[in-house]
């Protein structure tokens, strides 16, 4: 019964996630959050998050699109992290009814650096060279 009740919903995430790899191009995302685009790049990922609506199954094939059209690993985790602390959706329906808004305004204050931070440490260890994408055969043959 639960799975025939998550299936619409998974199939819908990752319909939302393959469209943006069609709708966007490949340079345009490169160039707005992509591995040059600095901390604007951060910025732009971190107010995506913040305003995409859904749960984890929309949010998540977004990032993987997102890697897929050119995105680099910092900007997708800032996306990420963004979405999951200071999105508005979870604040509008849990926090703000239950919590009031001066709770949920100063969350959202204190969390707004998080995403930013999660970004710049996820370069930095693209950078000391962790792996973003699952290694190739020839990276996983032992000599």
């Amino acid at each position: 019964m639960l799975f025939a009740a998550m299936l619409p919903k998974v199939l819908a995430g990752c319909c939302i996630g393959a469209f943006v790899t069609l709708l966007l191009p490949r340079e345009m995302v490169a160039r707005w959050v992509g591995h040059e685009s600095g901390m604007a790049g951060l910025a732009i990922a971190t107010a995506f998050g913040f305003i995409l609506p859904g749960g984890p199954f929309t949010a998540y094939p977004v990032a993987g699109a997102f890697l897929l059209a050119g995105a680099d690993a910092g900007t997708v985790v800032a996306f990420i992290v963004s979405w999951t602390v200071i999105g508005y959706t979870r604040a509008l329906v849990w926090e703000l009814p239950f919590f009031g808004s001066d709770f949920v305004l100063w969350r959202m204050v204190m969390a707004l650096p998080l995403p930013i931070l999660a970004g710049v440490l996820a370069r930095i260890a693209v950078r000391a060279g962790f792996p973003v994408n699952a290694p190739d055969d020839e990276a996983r043959k032992e000599p």
